[in-house]
């Protein structure tokens, strides 16, 4: 009998036991490939002994400062690091637990930076159809996983979808690819023009879609017209970058391959790599500014 609430109620799981590198082992001796990561989390491998010592000394020299009255080195230098990764107008970053709760700090920071610039009717978020950003209850409502949705749709906020990236389905016969970017793209600028520009907060969307599309890239220019409304239309650009950014696509950022800068990026998984329960939001200097110059 387990008191544990697992994901599934009716599960009997193997216990793990141990890990090295790629493998894990449970308490029966059976050895597993951990192929994937454990949902794209574990990207430096297991027991890594480098990683083990450091949480060791950080852990003997004080494992916990509120940050609401300390700042620490450690969380100095990360942060540091991410920004000098980061295109120079992302150069402040918010730590919190994990990706959704990154995904519910870009979406309240967002609310906030209009707030503070004097546009408080700007309240609306617009995603895509077949999206994930977690399950919290903000982030559950922006995400396009409809089935997840199902039974929490009461609770959660309004939110206008549009159709992913997804050329494998619905480029059209005798279309290039630079027109089938433009035209799913201007599905946001229509869906503004629908709400009003003046109601909307900001875009949010994964440079590549996770599970739910199955490892979707946008095709090329898509993400660079999506900038150009935004701007248009004075509605941020939130990217989620929990699954897809720290290096898996080749740039440190997913971004990057886009060839734009959003004004918010989510990132978790790979930052803590399952060793330490971390996520981030890495905002743009317009954004920490406006919540800078608050006289409150």
């Amino acid at each position: 009998m387990t008191h544990l609430l697992h994901r599934h109620c009716h599960a009997e799981l193997p216990t793990v036991s141990s890990g090295d590198g790629v493998y894990l082992f449970d308490t029966e001796g059976k050895k597993y490939l951990d192929g994937c990561g454990g949902a794209a989390v574990s990207n430096l491998g297991h027991s890594h002994a480098t990683v083990k010592k450091t949480i060791i000394e950080q852990v003997e020299a004080i494992p916990f400062a509120h940050t609401g009255f300390f700042t620490n080195q450690p969380s100095e230098d990360l942060a540091t690091l991410l920004t000098d990764l980061a295109p120079d107008n992302l150069d402040h970053v918010y730590f919190v637990s994990g990706g959704s709760e990154a995904v519910e700090s870009a979406l309240k920071m967002a609310r906030q930076y209009f707030v503070e610039i004097g546009k408080p009717n700007k309240t609306q978020f617009i995603a895509r159809r077949q999206s994930y950003h977690g399950n919290t209850l903000g982030a559950l409502a922006v995400g396009g996983n409809e089935w997840r949705k199902e039974n929490f749709r009461p609770l959660l906020a309004e939110v206008e979808h549009v159709s992913p990236c997804y050329a494998y389905r619905d480029q059209r016969e005798n279309e290039t690819e630079l027109a089938y970017s433009h035209r799913v793209a201007d599905e946001l600028e229509s869906k503004i023009l629908t709400m009003g520009a003046e109601n909307v907060m900001a875009f949010v969307a994964e440079p590549v879609v996770g599970v739910t599309a199955g490892a979707l890239p946008a095709t090329t220019g898509y993400f660079k017209r999506i900038r150009e409304i935004c701007d248009k239309y004075d509605v941020l650009l939130i990217l989620d970058e929990v699954m897809c950014g720290i290096g898996r696509t080749g740039n440190f950022y997913a971004f990057e391959q886009d060839e734009i800068v959003p004004d918010l990026v989510t990132i978790a998984k790979g930052l803590g790599a399952g060793y330490q329960p971390i996520g981030a939001v890495v905002v743009s200097n317009e954004i920490y500014d406006a919540m800078a110059n608050d006289s409150v």
